[in-house]
């Protein structure tokens, strides 16, 4: 018996995802041909490989059988053609990447934007999350945190310089309610709170002569996202804890006014982190190789104004 090799291809899509929509979105086609496809697969093989309800799409104990076997020899497939990006005048491929929303925006775009430029062949695709996400079990070929959260078995390189954050509120704000003087009065000003999506809160971080403080903020906004937090905090209901980057603009025109500084030294920025395993995909590979050197010309850059 003979099947197209575009059906398993479409098996192996639907069963990874679980979900005919999703299948169709990797592939590029309708989940209409999608269904089709499978529909003939199953016709052909006389026998049921999902169990499909309004809901979910779910594995039969056949499709599972036939899943754990192609799965294996499929990605064997698709490493002999990756392989030959070698041969390639221009590498092909795709790399996709899962970060938290600020370091996608305020270093990682800047880096893809130029690896695009040079690698034309090479698609990148960016999901924003700020969720602690697990890259290898959503199929990503790295993430993007800040170097403490970054789990310890991951490889790591730095995606932009150290970060420094900021505490910051309107001119009008602390005309009303006066500076806090110490990490500690905190408790005494209206917040704008940061939880993870999770629900997990962010607790206010802050250093001197090696004394660090994780401060439980108080107030009565809490957000789970830093641009809303930015938002409120321009609208002058409360103080923010934001990256220096995202603020600088609005400290320099005299929108917002930063306070203890003295407490916020700079520390490690953002990571490209990836697992440590044996194949990394070839247009990975390369991004990992053009990031590497973006990092080292930075490098020159600060030697040679230094000097």
């Amino acid at each position: 018996m003979k099947n197209p090799l575009t059906d398993f291809t479409t098996f192996i899509a639907v069963a990874k995802h679980a979900s005919f929509r999703q299948a169709g979105e990797e592939l590029e086609i309708s989940s209409s041909a999608v269904s089709h496809s499978i529909r003939l697969l199953e016709q052909r093989l006389k026998i049921r490989l999902f169990s499909r309800t309004t809901r979910s799409v779910s594995l039969t104990e056949a499709g599972q059988q036939l899943y754990d076997r192609l799965r294996p020899a499929f990605e064997d497939i698709h490493l002999t053609i990756d392989q030959l990006n070698q041969y390639r005048d221009s590498p092909m491929g795709t790399v996709r990447i899962n970060a938290v929303r600020q370091g996608a925006r305020l270093y990682l775009s800047r880096a893809v934007a130029g690896f695009v430029a040079r690698y034309p062949d090479i698609k990148v695709e960016i999901t924003t999350d700020d969720r602690i996400t697990d890259i290898v079990s959503g199929q990503f070929d790295a993430g993007v945190r800040l170097n403490a959260i970054v789990e310890k078995d991951m490889i790591a390189i730095p995606i932009g310089p150290s970060v420094r954050f900021a505490v910051v509120a309107t001119p009008g704000y602390f005309e009303r309610y006066g500076k806090p003087a110490t990490p500690e009065t905190l408790m005494q000003h209206e917040c704008i709170r940061f939880q993870f999506p999770g629900g997990r809160p962010y607790y206010w971080e802050f250093e001197r002569n090696s004394n660090k403080i994780e401060t439980a903020v108080g107030g009565n906004i809490t957000v789970d996202d830093l641009d809303l937090e930015l938002d409120l905090v321009l609208q002058g209901v409360g103080m923010g804890y934001l990256l220096h980057d995202q603020v600088a603009t609005y400290i320099n025109d005299g929108v917002l006014v930063s306070v203890l500084e003295e407490w916020l030294p700079a520390r490690p920025g953002f990571q490209l982190y990836y697992p440590s395993r044996k194949y990394l995909s070839y247009g990975f590979r390369t991004f990992i190789d053009y990031i590497k050197q973006h990092n080292n010309h930075e490098t020159e850059i600060i030697s040679l104004s230094g000097i």
